[in-house]
């Protein structure tokens, strides 16, 4: 039995997103709390263990990205429902700003905590003898990890709104032709 392109797609868009939010989560629990300081002459030398946090944070970002531009795509290249209908109907319009605008969150959130771990990893001589070598805050990488998780979910709400869009805009109700009309209208007006 072959599956559907929406099931195809589905099963992709769960799967990135689910890969997303595992690989922030990982990186937040494989974040070192702080660095060792040692002392040199005028300066504090930060040593920090090895650890994939930054990396699993860029996998984590561009696995975000593809769900939210997979899902984005998928919406907008559908070539049976006009657009203006799609984005007239109320939850769909709500969803999916909603889901913009988390996804760019949750991104946005991540490339912060990444970035910041990485300088923290690349400037390791301060002058401050009191300097204490510190990591990014820790909870960063595993709440960007849930807004990830939450936009992917979001775009599977989309999906199953585009597809309720679509059943009502094809459907053909051969008894009662004007309370169709009126469905459709009620339904897709802002």
């Amino acid at each position: 039995m072959a599956l559907s392109a929406h099931t195809k797609f589905v099963l992709y868009l769960t799967f990135t997103g689910i890969l997303s939010f595992v690989f922030g989560i990982v990186a937040e629990h494989k974040k070192p709390p702080f660095g060792t300081p040692i002392q040199g002459t005028g300066v504090v030398v930060c040593s920090f263990p090895r650890d994939m946090s930054i990396v699993l944070g860029f996998i984590s970002i561009l696995l975000a990205i593809k769900t939210s531009a997979l899902g984005a795509s998928s919406v907008l290249s559908s070539k049976d429902i006009p657009r203006q209908t799609l984005f007239g109907y109320r939850l769909f319009f709500i969803f999916y700003h909603l889901a913009i605008g988390v996804a760019c969150s949750g991104v946005g959130m991540m490339i912060w905590t990444t970035v910041t771990e990485l300088l923290h990893h690349l400037r390791k001589v301060h002058h401050n003898l009191e300097y204490a070598c510190p990591t990014a805050k820790t909870g960063m990488f595993g709440g960007a990890a849930f807004l990830h998780l939450n936009a992917m979910l979001l775009w599977l709400v989309i999906s199953m709104l585009v597809s309720n869009v679509r059943e009502d805009l094809h459907r053909t109700d051969e008894d009662e032709p004007e309370a169709q009309v009126n469905r459709v209208d009620d339904g897709y007006s802002m």
